[in-house]
């Protein structure tokens, strides 16, 4: 079954009472039972929902996977995953990663002695010198956000294989349709489904999917204990979105070339950082793992001050200056100020983040609207 169809059928039946198309929304937060411990195969809702769990099989066909799992948001389904460590357990992580992630791991599962490596994943010989007994893990994102990273998913796993390192793959940036790191046999594969997953800026939530039985074993069960999970309006929402996912991100990536190509040749603008270009650093990795290169675009602008990012941040009429991303909508930030504030500055502007920089998340408007409307905003940085 190709990606399309998977995307409007995968997980779900016909309700067997109405005969509706679309899985109802199952609002209950519990389930009558047919003896003591008997059921069918709902008890608690915390547990299992019969609409989130349409989602989760959905979202399991999207990534070619065995199992899914959803959470109440990205960082619930990341903080699952490194529940899977101990204290005194290691991680590999690239030094450019969503803020949120890096908070998480440095503010909270540092404390309880879960040690974190950030480095640059082009380089090996890097990521060889941090393993040692300890290393359990190892935490990828690509493209990576914001500085567009594309890591070769691959080489990774090979490497995880070689030190006996769990795989993660945080492809919020790419979604299923654009890549599968599960096929790459990745281990764990993320989403904040929020994003792209959702597409409407209406829900927050979060996804894994794996084929391990082991793993997804001890995931569930951490959904299940710790309580992270979604509930069922929400999974509604998320199995909705998931029905035009492939048609969205087809204009997602139109858009985005077009975007990104406008950019690269105003005079105001100094660097463009999308995957799309043949010289952007590993640009022949994203063309062997990706099927597109997405809307997601960075860029710097000449001079590098702040003030001139402001103006143009408070110049844009179709964009929306706003947090988050994958949305039918286009969207500006500033990720020095917004998404990776809780970055410091010396660690943010090593990665590339400087002042300057803005993100975009280009939408599925017109793209001509979207390219009069930076274009505009671009006249008003001095």
């Amino acid at each position: 079954m190709k990606f399309g169809t998977k995307a409007i059928h995968a997980g779900q039946e016909p309700d067997p009472t109405t005969g509706a198309i679309m899985t109802p929304i199952y609002q209950t937060s519990t389930y009558v039972q047919e003896s003591p411990g008997v059921h069918k195969g709902f008890a608690y809702a915390r547990g299992k929902n019969p609409t989130r769990l349409a989602l989760e099989n959905c979202l399991a066909a999207l990534e070619n996977a065995k199992f899914g799992l959803c959470f109440s948001s990205g960082m619930g389904a990341a903080d699952a995953i490194i529940k899977l460590l101990n204290p005194g357990d290691e991680v590999i992580a690239t030094d450019d990663l969503y803020g949120g992630s890096y908070r998480m791991f440095t503010k909270v599962f540092a404390k309880y002695g879960i040690q974190f490596h950030f480095v640059d994943m082009h380089d090996f010989s890097a990521m060889e010198n941090c393993v040692n007994a300890n290393t359990r893990m190892i935490w990828v994102e690509t493209p990576t956000n914001p500085m567009m990273k594309i890591i070769d998913i691959e080489a990774c796993v090979q490497f995880a294989k070689k030190h006996q390192l769990i795989s993660i793959i945080d492809n919020t940036f790419a979604s299923p349709y654009l890549q599968n790191p599960l096929d790459l046999e990745a281990d764990i594969v993320m989403h904040s489904a929020t994003k792209y997953l959702g597409g409407h800026s209406d829900v927050v939530m979060g996804a894994i999917c794996c084929n391990s039985d082991s793993l997804y074993e001890q995931l569930a069960f951490i959904a299940n204990s710790c309580g992270a999970t979604p509930g069922p309006q929400d999974s509604f929402l998320v199995l909705r979105g998931l029905k035009t996912l492939h048609v969205r991100m087809d204009r997602h990536c139109s858009n985005g070339a077009a975007v990104a190509h406008f950019l690269k040749n105003h005079p105001k603008v100094d660097r463009v950082y999308w995957p799309g270009f043949e010289e952007h650093p590993n640009h022949h990795v994203a063309k062997k793992q990706m099927k597109n290169f997405g809307g997601m675009i960075s860029f710097s602008l000449k001079g590098d001050q702040f003030e001139d990012a402001k103006k143009l941040a408070m110049a844009v009429r179709v964009f929306s200056l706003a947090e988050s991303l994958g949305g039918v909508e286009s969207l500006l930030g500033h990720p020095a100020s917004m998404t990776h504030a809780s970055i410091p500055k010396e660690e943010r502007e090593r990665s590339g983040i400087t002042d300057s920089l803005l993100r975009l998340s280009v939408g599925i408007e017109d793209e001509h609207d979207l390219i009069s409307d930076l274009e505009q905003a671009l006249n008003a940085v001095s």
